[in-house]
């Protein structure tokens, strides 16, 4: 009898593993089963149609339960555009450009929308003596990368003063690095000018000291250049269309969000930025800020190639390049 309880408490218990064993079959397969996506943009306040689209869940929404998303910032262009080509990323938000740049050396990169306009400013140290642009030369300027988005509106906007960079035969002098560590390079003396995106412009001046030179109405392309762009490649439009027009949607429906709601959405971008950067923005920082920039997914193709005849003449490209399979508005529509 003890005997035939054995033999029926082993058969008991193997029951259970397989039906557990089959249930965490199941939930894995499902798992495994799921699609990743990853989104990149820049903890920079005209990047704040991802982190709106990220906190509201309005990608999760347009692609899909089988879809999971993940998400990678960035400190610059260049980086953004490494992970795009390597695959890393399947689509982002990234300034002009690096894209350009990328594009013209063969990189497989598609605009796909705008994200913003606006938004750049060349901004002095308190300690430069610098007062206006006339005292720019033989100083050091700063932007996030060689050629990104701001150091073409700015040398483009030195060029009527006569001053060039020293890479093109100038005196001013250009260093590269995180927008979030200007204020620690102004106060050691390291560099003397930035030109920079919001906030980190406004947050110079409240914690730094800092006086903007030029504001963004006032430099190159300041109002009508698409600061921040949609971008992906041919390759995930070919792979998968229909994600690919599901990723601008959900940025068109933060960009929406962003206009109904200015004010979540300014405390969704300091959250996010906190997150990334470790640094908490002034409300009245972020406010100053957002008034600098227009969220909008509009792409302007006359602006996008006037930008690029300014890199080639600045010699960040070489030669001027067609566009027309670069710029890709037809999931706009």
């Amino acid at each position: 009898m003890k005997k035939q309880i054995s033999i029926l408490s082993i058969v008991f218990l193997l029951m259970i593993g397989v039906l557990a064993g089959c249930g965490s079959t199941s939930s894995n397969g499902s798992e495994q089963n799921q699609k990743k996506v990853v989104i990149g943009y820049f903890p920079n306040i005209d990047h704040a149609p991802a982190m709106v689209a990220k906190e509201k869940g309005y990608y999760e929404k347009a692609l899909g339960k089988d879809v999971k998303i993940e998400y990678k910032t960035f400190p610059d262009g260049g980086a953004f555009m490494t992970a795009l080509k390597t695959g890393d990323i399947d689509a982002g938000l990234v300034g002009p450009g690096p894209v350009m740049n990328n594009f013209t050396n063969g990189a497989d990169v598609k605009i796909l929308a705008g994200a913003s306009s606006g938004g750049t400013a060349i901004v002095a140290s308190k300690q430069s003596g610098i007062n206006s642009v006339k005292d720019f030369n033989g100083k050091t300027f700063i932007t996030p990368g060689v050629g990104c988005t701001h150091d073409v509106q700015m040398e483009t906007f030195l060029q009527d003063y006569g001053i060039k960079s020293a890479r093109i035969g100038g005196t001013l002098k250009h260093v590269t690095g995180n927008p979030a560590q200007y204020a620690n390079m102004f106060e050691s003396g390291k560099v003397d000018l930035a030109a920079v995106p919001e906030p980190w412009a406004s947050q110079l001046v409240k914690d730094a000291g800092a006086k903007i030179i030029v504001d963004s109405s006032q430099i190159s392309y300041g109002k009508t250049l698409p600061n921040t762009i949609l971008v992906s490649s041919s390759k995930k439009i070919k792979e998968d269309k229909e994600m690919i027009a599901n990723i601008v949607k959900a940025q068109k429906e933060a960009i929406n969000f962003i206009a109904k709601n200015p004010e979540e959405a300014k405390e969704i971008t300091i959250k996010d930025i906190k997150a990334v950067t470790k640094q908490d923005l002034d409300k009245a920082v972020m406010d100053q800020a957002w008034k600098n920039i227009r969220f909008t997914s509009e792409v302007n193709k006359d602006v996008i190639q006037d930008f690029a005849n300014s890199s080639v003449e600045l010699k960040f490209l070489k030669d001027t390049p067609d566009f027309a399979a670069l710029i890709d508005t037809e999931f706009l529509n």
